[in-house]
């Protein structure tokens, strides 16, 4: 019995060898960036790198908050990504709905063009979308941050794809109680749903918290940039050698992602798995 216990620890350990080496690379970098944050200026530059600072340096997080509006960036982080979720549950619930229990002609082709835009950067879009917006006069708003993000392509793929399967039996149950379409979209389909909604609010909140090209393209004003361009502002106001400075500005917004996929973690492995996505 223990040769057999101790074979199968030999054969698994190349495994638990590759599971941990993949571990250590995608940890490395979070660890890094928070060890750099608690350093002084010398300990951060020092050659060979320390992997854990002398002394936690605390302040270094209120350089990174005083060396600009930060109060400011935070709000506009805060209003844009609420507010893209928001439009985006909006339209994507019933256009995931319509796509998933309805039959009308030219479906497929709507539904493929949501794929191309699911498929699609936004990079290629963002000179025409400029140059529109700039038009309607709105680049002095946070709305350019907000309108070209309303539809959420992954999240009507998706929700269809949970949608199509609920049971027919529930809606044909609902329907015999005299239920209507929305009542069935909103008190059946999206409570059925709830990991797949969670999933996708998590990740449009991670897209749009720690998107930076694209508010850098849509604002010129110090009023309307988000977290991530005001960190990235700690380069040219701290000096692109106080890496400890700047870490800390990171540490701030890399936080609230951390905890709230640490809360909508365990919903997103069951939308995945509900939906046969793989």
């Amino acid at each position: 019995m223990n040769n057999k216990k101790a074979l199968r620890i030999v054969k698994k350990t190349p495994e638990y060898l590759l599971k941990t080496l993949v571990i250590l690379v995608f940890i490395f970098p979070f660890y890094w960036m928070l060890s750099t944050a608690f350093k002084t200026y010398a300990e951060a530059i020092a050659t060979p790198p320390t992997l854990w600072p002398a002394d936690l340096i605390i302040e270094n997080f209120a350089k990174a908050w005083n060396s600009g509006p930060f109060l400011t960036y935070t709000k506009n982080s805060v209003i844009v990504t609420l507010s893209v979720i928001v439009i985006q549950y909006i339209i994507m619930v019933p256009a995931a709905y319509g796509f998933a229990r309805f039959n009308f002609r030219g479906k497929n082709l709507l539904f493929a063009i949501v794929l191309i835009a699911f498929m699609m950067p936004g990079q290629i879009v963002f000179i025409p979308v400029y140059l529109m917006l700039a038009k309607w006069d709105l680049l002095k708003t946070l709305l350019p941050q907000i309108l070209p993000f309303a539809a959420n392509a992954f999240g009507i793929f998706l929700l269809r794809q949970y949608f199509m399967q609920v049971p027919e039996e529930i809606i044909e149950a609902a329907k015999l109680d005299n239920a209507k379409e929305h009542q069935i979209m909103f008190k059946i389909m999206m409570p059925m749903a709830k990991s797949a909604m969670m999933t996708v609010a998590l990740f449009s909140f991670i897209s749009r918290w720690n998107d930076y090209f694209w508010p850098l393209v849509m604002t010129n004003d110090e009023s309307l940039r988000p977290l991530t361009v005001g960190i990235a502002m700690l380069k040219d106001a701290e000096g692109i050698v106080n890496w400890h400075v700047i870490m800390a500005g990171n540490t701030i917004l890399v936080i609230p992602i951390i905890l709230i996929y640490i809360f909508a973690s365990r919903q997103i492995v069951k939308a995945f798995v509900y939906s046969g996505i793989k």
